[in-house]
Parts: C-alpha cells; sequence; structure tokens
C-alpha cells in the first residue's frame, strides 16, 4: 500500500513540474518509469521497455506527420478562406464556421492546442471585424477542437478507443465521435449565446449611465454586437449597438486584409491534400485500418507529390506531446505491473455501484484536467475506467463517453494549454478579462458538466 502510494506521488509531481516548469511531464514520468519500477517494484528494465506503447506511438507520429503535411500545403488557409467567403455579410455564420473548421482540423488528426493555436487569432479577429464578442469566439473555438478531439485519428480519440477496446466495445467508435461532436456543439451556442446576452446586459447598462450624465455613449469594441450592413468608413466599421433606449457608434478594427491582396486558391496538392483528409476519415472509421498506418500512408502520398514538405513537416511533429503522452503510458503501465492501478480500482469499486464511480470519475478527471494535459489525464485514468465500463449494469460506450467529455470541456481552464492560447490571441488590454472569465467557465463546467455527461451517456445511456 506504501509503495503504492509512493508511485501514485511520483506521477503527481511528474505533473506538477510539466505545470509548472518547462521540463516534460512525459520525461519525468519516462525517467521515473525505470527508477520506480526497478528500484521500488524490482522489475527488470526489459520489463519497464516493454510497457512504452510503440503502436500508440506510431498512431501520434502518423497522424500528427500527416497534419503537418496538411497544413505546411496551405489547405488550413484555404479552409479559413472558404469559412470567411461563406460567411460574406451574415455576422451568425462566423462562429458556425470557425467552429466546424476547428472541427475539422481536430477531427483529421490534429492535436487540440495545434487546432486552436491556427484558428483561434483568425477567430478573434473575424470576431472583431463582425462585432462578435471575441470572448464567445474563444470558447466556440475550444469547443468546435474538443468536438472533432475524439476521432480515431485524434491523441483524445486514440486513448479513449484503446478505453473501448480494453471495455470490448471496439464498434463504438463512431458513437463515440458523434456524442462528443454533438455534446460539444450544444455546449458552444450555449456558450456564445450566453457571453454575447450578458455582455449585451452589461454595455446596455453602460450606456443608460452615460445617458443619464447627458455623456456621449461609448463602447468598447471587445465583445460588441455589429448589426449586419453595418455602415463602413475609410477602411474602419462603425457598429451601432442597439439597446431600448439608446444606439451607440463604436469604432471597430480595420475589416481586414486589402482587397487586393491575392486570394487563396485551390491548388493541385491541396485538392490532394482535402481527398487525403477524407480518405483518413473513411480508411479508419468505415474500414477499419489502423489509424498510424493510414496516416503514414497518405503524408508520404502527399510527400512524394511534393518532396519540400517532408523536413518541415516532420520538425512540425509536436514531439514533446508525443513524449508526454508515451512517457506517461509507460509510467502507468508499470504502476499497473506493481499492481498500483488494482489498489485504486478496489477504492473506486467500493463506492457500491459502477454508476456512481463513472460519476466520480467523471469528476475528478474534470478537476485534474483543468490544471493538466486533458490527453496525459486520459491516459492515467484509463486502467480505473476500462473496470467500470465493463460493469454489466452499464454501457462502455456511454461510460467512455462521460469520461472524455468531462475531461476535456475543462480546457478553456487559463490554466491549461488551450486556456493560454485563447489569452496569446487575445489583444493585451483584454487579458485580465480573458483570464476571468475563462476561469470562470472552466469552474462551471468542473460543476456542471460531469453530472450532465453522466445523466445523459450513463444513465439515459445515449
Amino acid at each position: 500500500m506504501v509503495l503504492s502510494v509512493v508511485a501514485f506521488a511520483v506521477l503527481v509531481g511528474a505533473f506538477v513540474v510539466g505545470s509548472l516548469t518547462r521540463v516534460s511531464a512525459g520525461l519525468v514520468a519516462l525517467v521515473a518509469a525505470f527508477v520506480v519500477g526497478t528500484l521500488l517494484a524490482g522489475q527488470a528494465v526489459e520489463d519497464v521497455v516493454a510497457q512504452f506503447p510503440s503502436g500508440l506511438f506510431l498512431i501520434l507520429v502518423g497522424a500528427t506527420l500527416l497534419f503537418g503535411v496538411v497544413r505546411l500545403t496551405g489547405t488550413v488557409e484555404l479552409l479559413a478562406a472558404w469559412a470567411e467567403r461563406l460567411a460574406g455579410g451574415r455576422r451568425l455564420l462566423v462562429p458556425v464556421l470557425m467552429f466546424l473548421l476547428t472541427a475539422v482540423l481536430t477531427s483529421a488528426g490534429a492535436f487540440t492546442p495545434a487546432a486552436i493555436a491556427i484558428v483561434a487569432p483568425v477567430a478573434l479577429a473575424l470576431g472583431s471585424r463582425f462585432g462578435v464578442s471575441t470572448l464567445a469566439m474563444g470558447l466556440v473555438v475550444v469547443q468546435g477542437a474538443n468536438a472533432g478531439g475524439f476521432s480515431p485519428v485524434n491523441p483524445f480519440g486514440v486513448v479513449a478507443n484503446l478505453m473501448l477496446r480494453e471495455a470490448g466495445a471496439a464498434d463504438g467508435t463512431l458513437r463515440l465521435y458523434v456524442a462528443c461532436f454533438l455534446f460539444n456543439a450544444v455546449l458552444a451556442v450555449v456558450a456564445y449565446v450566453l457571453v454575447q446576452v450578458l455582455l449585451g446586459r452589461r454595455a446596455a447598462r453602460r450606456d443608460d449611465g452615460a445617458s443619464s450624465d447627458g455623456a456621449t455613449p461609448v463602447a468598447s469594441g471587445a465583445g460588441v454586437a455589429l448589426p449586419d450592413g453595418a455602415a463602413t468608413s475609410g477602411g474602419s466599421r462603425t457598429a451601432v449597438l442597439a439597446s431600448p433606449t439608446t444606439a451607440t457608434a463604436v469604432d471597430v478594427a480595420p475589416a481586414g486584409p486589402a482587397a487586393t491582396e491575392e486570394p487563396v486558391r485551390l491548388t493541385p496538392v491541396r485538392a490532394l491534400s482535402l481527398l487525403g483528409l477524407v480518405a483518413l476519415l473513411v480508411l479508419t472509421t468505415v474500414l477499419g485500418v489502423d489509424v498510424g498506418v493510414a496516416s503514414l500512408a497518405i503524408a508520404l502520398v502527399l510527400v512524394v507529390v511534393s518532396p519540400r514538405l517532408q523536413k518541415p513537416a516532420v520538425e512540425a511533429v509536436p514531439w514533446s506531446a508525443v513524449l508526454l503522452v508515451t512517457g506517461i503510458v509507460t509510467y502507468v503501465g508499470v504502476l499497473e505491473e506493481m499492481g498500483a492501478l488494482e489498489q485504486l480500482q478496489r477504492g473506486i469499486e467500493s463506492l457500491g455501484s459502477g454508476s456512481v464511480a463513472a460519476l466520480v470519475t467523471g469528476y475528478v478527471v474534470a478537476v485534474v484536467s483543468a490544471f493538466a494535459s486533458t490527453t496525459g489525464t486520459l491516459t492515467v485514468i484509463s486502467p480505473v475506467v476500462v473496470p467500470v465500463a465493463l460493469d454489466p449494469a452499464l454501457t462502455p460506450v456511454g461510460v467512455v463517453t462521460a469520461v472524455a467529455i468531462s475531461s476535456s470541456v475543462v480546457d478553456t481552464s487559463p490554466m491549461s494549454t488551450s486556456g493560454a492560447l485563447l489569452m496569446a490571441s487575445a489583444r493585451p488590454d483584454e487579458e485580465r478579462r480573458f483570464f476571468r472569465a475563462l476561469l470562470l467557465w472552466a469552474i462551471a463546467m468542473v460543476a456542471v458538466v460531469p453530472l450532465v455527461a453522466w445523466l445523459l451517456f450513463v444513465q439515459v445511456g445515449l
């Protein structure tokens, strides 16, 4: 028992080091696996090496390499340009298209932080141009990333699908993906509407106060709704913020690139990249081809067509993230061999109900994931989730879906990578407001979502 406590304390220490310093938690966990495994648990070095997840490594490298190639072809910029063109002057389409663009990227295998890093600056800029709250746009982008995050080729989905396979529900891959997509889509709508309504009320109160003082109402461009067809002049847009009694002129940022800028065009290699992404989804979800093998094969085709992409694509693979996941998986394997995870499982089983255990697990992963890597959290909790999912009274897909959603919806926390990326994409004068708002949203997600997900997917069985 004491040995297990020490082993878990080392794992927590790895997460703390990874969160507070630039040292990879995966590297700490990988080295700790040999120290704990050989010195404390008496395992041979060969036994520790055998815990390294070679199959998972192949999937992560293959998927991220393919996404790197696709990004270098300019396909992402093409999708963003199409999204802006589709939106035209229709403000409500902007968050929808940004949600879908981020979801497409993560569905194709992009790490969630990578997709957010690409889309968030574009989304927040479009939000300012169309008068949509930048905070609302940021939340929509994160939910879009999570919506596609549980595809079979995304690291989130890879770990979740490993749980399904171990629970004997390998055929639940598509159901998991669709459930997570729809849940995050609904959550994105809730976030967008809630933020827009709250900001609108706050702006209305500000305007009423200014009017009662006889002053000219002035509002900040951040988070202000710009009506369709608002007047434009001199490269900038003037928004009219309407309330029941006032109309406020607001200067919004210039309307983006000059008209003379060359548009992003559909080239043969970009068309081939789009076909490759479609082929990847078909091969993995319909035909059951290994994700790593399919990703590497499609990446090879693109590299053969355009050899100059190979070097930068290999360099663009997020090796630190690969090290994080594989290092933690290796350490978890050592924990499993020494019986530490079995003791944790018995503790959860002592709750007396698989359903209650699923709810408790959902809250645990939500709290931990708000401060640590979602992929790492899912990896650590995986051996605990599988026995709960095997409860005859529950459905494995429902349990895994509830845990997956609970672990990912808190990614808006400013202490997480996704939340930090949103803050980095915001204007300097918005950083403090973003921090407070993202923290409050993450707290709300921790409090509410695990219960809702448990009710929908574990109790009701959707």
